[in-house]
């Protein structure tokens, strides 16, 4: 009995089981489901960076295999660093392009970016909200930029209000515009903004903020715009023309108002009326309001008296001969 009682007060006390929370049916059941998932090439996955190296990073998908994402599915700039912008942990959403990349499944970061990039595309097109590009470079029929890594072409007719030649499209090169989604057509690979929509509705608003100070029996000055054979349009400034209609231009019958009008020319006109966001101006009415003084002038033209005027007979046979 004393042998028995030394022997176990020699013994070591037994080390405690480690803790382990119990693993339930539904946590098996998961691990199992997503260990047989079927991975579609084009699937976007959900996944978590377990190792970075300079050429690939790998990444854990839950699933029977890991995945590798390439450098070259990262990112196109060849200075591009894996091992600065990636680190073990980090969440990504990759777009599966192989599903066998030498045993492993292999993945797409700049895929998957598109994708989403495409999605906002659409959605601006939807909403017809605008944003800011920089125009990073020009073919002969416009300027390009990007939006979100995907390559944006801006017509050179949509680039200003005014005509963009061939020769000035260089110039535009670095320019930072505002731009709307006209155009997004993933499946040709089509996308299409334009800053004149924007430009278009800007003027509008402007206009008609001064349109409505705009009065009716003002006198200004204009500048002939365009001819046409009903009238001339005439800029009155601030962004707004009015029509001098063929029967406002004189008091004397002309023909077409290129008779006595031509595009440049500046004329006086009067605001005859403002009405549904049209201006109606006159250059026949200040025609008439300057005819009281050609009277006046008139008046003051002397006239000879009637006995300074001969009226004998000798004077009537003045000037005739027999």
């Amino acid at each position: 009995m004393a042998d028995e009682e030394i022997k176990k007060e020699t013994q070591a006390p037994a080390a405690p089981a480690a803790a382990e929370e119990p693993q339930t049916m539904a946590d098996v059941e998961a691990e199992l489901n997503a260990s047989f998932r079927q991975i579609k090439e084009g699937d976007v996955i959900d996944c978590e960076v377990v190792g970075v190296d300079d050429d690939r990073i790998t990444v854990d998908l839950a699933s029977y295999t890991d995945g590798i994402i390439r450098k070259d599915d990262v990112s196109d700039d060849p200075d591009f660093s894996i091992r600065d912008n990636f680190q073990v942990g980090q969440k990504l959403q990759a777009t599966v392009i192989r599903k066998d990349d030498h045993g492993h499944v292999g993945l797409s970061l700049k895929k998957a970016a598109a994708l989403a990039a495409w999605d906002r595309a659409r959605q601006l097109l939807q909403t017809k909200e605008n944003f800011h590009v920089k125009i990073t470079g020009t073919t002969k029929a416009g300027a390009i930029a990007n939006l979100d890594g995907i390559r944006a072409f801006i017509p050179a007719s949509k680039l200003s209000l005014g005509y963009v030649s061939d020769d000035d499209l260089p110039n535009w090169i670095g320019k930072d515009i505002e731009v709307r989604v006209i155009t997004a057509d993933e499946a040709g690979n089509r996308l299409v903004l334009s800053a004149k929509d924007i430009l278009f509705e800007k003027r509008d608003e402007e206009r008609k903020a001064h349109l409505a100070l705009v009065k009716a029996g003002t006198v200004t000055e204009g500048t002939v715009e365009s001819i046409k054979d009903y009238g001339a349009f005439v800029d009155i400034g601030d962004g707004v023309t009015g029509l001098l209609h063929v029967s406002q231009i004189s008091q004397k019958r002309i023909k077409t108002p290129a008779d006595v009008l031509k595009v440049g020319q500046k004329v006086k006109v009067k605001i005859t009326k403002v009405a549904d966001g049209r201006v109606s101006l006159s250059m026949k009415a200040l025609e008439g309001e300057s005819a009281p003084a050609e009277r006046e002038e008139e008046e003051h033209v002397e006239i000879p008296k009637s006995e300074e005027i001969g009226t004998s007979f000798a004077d009537l046979l003045k000037g005739i001969r027999l």
